[in-house]
């Protein structure tokens, strides 16, 4: 089978490398990963969906229409004394940096004794024609400490206890975490539907 192009619809150079490398590692197939800037693309994106998934497939739909299979994810934390909050908004729960959302988080939840709280991450891959369009979802439950610990990671990964571990997503390397995580998890069910779709 000839080389396959994709298009993660992303600038992120970390997240283009991290899915090079699990396409690598995991699929069989011929298949390159480019970026929107790689297929001269420099509009914004809107998010504007309902749900991880709508809001990946938005994303997803911006190189498909060029052509392209589009691949994209959108990921955030819900927490359950916050109704499943800051949900789709965690990137932008404080309108500030990461350590604004961080912040925000633990003042909203200084007097709540059950911390339950999952990372979630949807991915969706749309085709040119939409033929053999689809989502993927992966969860990874933890609890949300009362304060930071461990220098790693980002986001909420300094806040997010997970037990298995004895830590925080802060305090392990990226290799561990990619195992467990929700957007490890996402990948890996990515790249293998869409090994099945293309084979």
């Amino acid at each position: 089978m000839n080389m396959i192009k994709v298009v993660l619809a992303t600038r992120n150079k970390n997240k283009i490398n991290e899915l090079r490398t699990f396409f690598k590692e995991l699929s069989t197939l011929d298949i390159t990963v480019l970026s929107l800037d790689d297929i001269g693309y420099y509009g914004e994106i809107e998010e504007n969906g309902k749900t991880f998934e709508e809001n990946a497939i938005s994303k997803a739909s911006v190189p498909a229409k060029l052509g392209y299979i589009g691949i994209a994810d959108d990921s955030g934390l819900c927490v359950d004394a916050l109704s499943g909050g800051p949900g789709i908004y965690s990137a932008r729960f404080s309108g500030g940096s990461d350590e604004d959302n961080n912040d925000l988080l633990l003042e909203k939840l200084k007097n709540e004794p059950i911390r339950n709280a999952k990372y979630v991450c949807a991915m969706a891959c749309v085709f040119p024609d939409h033929s053999k369009d689809f989502t993927v979802r992966g969860e990874c439950y933890g609890k949300i400490l009362n304060e930071r610990q461990g220098e790693g990671g980002f986001g909420y990964d300094p806040l997010f206890y997970y037990e298995p571990f004895g830590k925080t997503f802060a305090e392990v390397d990226m290799a561990k975490k990619n195992k467990v995580s929700h957007r490890g998890t996402a990948m890996r069910s990515l790249i293998k539907k869409l090994t099945q779709v293309l084979s």
